[in-house]
């Protein structure tokens, strides 16, 4: 199976919209908070059984992977043709979607990481002493937010890729002469 960039962009659009839709379950599952349960000298909170840590932990795994994706799709050498990074990197708009791809893809997982690993926390340490303790839940809409934010950076790669596509067609652009012969026209 040969590895084009349209097998490629289903892959990273894939694994984008499976962390999206995750990351969104995950937040509307999330609790608005736990019961208080008092006993002596301390407060349990019992919270109902949700998926979201999971979810969360899901979502972010579908985001590493699109970017794995991403990133390993703009550098593949496709038809055994490989461009030098200078040349694909002269390109501006092909750096600057690069660099937002990454920017996006670094805080989507912070959005996606952050509320996860507070709720895994707050499962996890479910006895308090302070009698004025309410049980609560990470932050409401982080998840939500990291989930649109894993759908722009899997866009954002998707776009990159059709500009690394776009620079590495210049790159091996032939001219025919008059003869017949093919000419490299490099753009440097």
């Amino acid at each position: 199976m040969e590895v084009t960039t349209k097998r490629m962009s289903l892959v990273v659009g894939t694994l984008g919209v499976l962390s999206f839709v995750l990351g969104v379950i995950a937040e509307n599952k999330k609790p608005a908070s736990g019961t208080p349960i008092t006993g002596k000298d301390v407060v349990i909170c019992k919270y109902p059984a949700d998926p979201t840590v999971a979810l969360g932990y899901l979502s972010f795994v579908f985001l590493a992977l699109s970017t794995l994706a991403g990133g390993w799709s703009l550098f593949y050498p496709y038809k055994g043709k490989s461009i030098p990074l200078p040349a694909l990197f002269q390109s501006t708009s092909f750096f600057i979607f690069f660099l937002i791809a990454l920017g996006s893809t670094g805080l989507a997982a912070t959005m996606l990481l952050w509320p996860t690993i507070t709720e895994q926390k707050h499962l996890s340490s479910n006895v308090h002493y302070n009698f004025e303790t309410t049980c609560p839940t990470a932050k409401t809409g982080l998840l939500g937010g990291g989930a649109f934010l894993a759908l722009d950076a899997a866009l954002f790669w998707l776009v990159s890729l059709m500009l690394a596509n776009n620079a590495r067609e210049d790159y091996f652009y032939d001219v025919k002469d008059a003869g017949g012969a093919a000419l490299k026209a490099e753009y440097i």
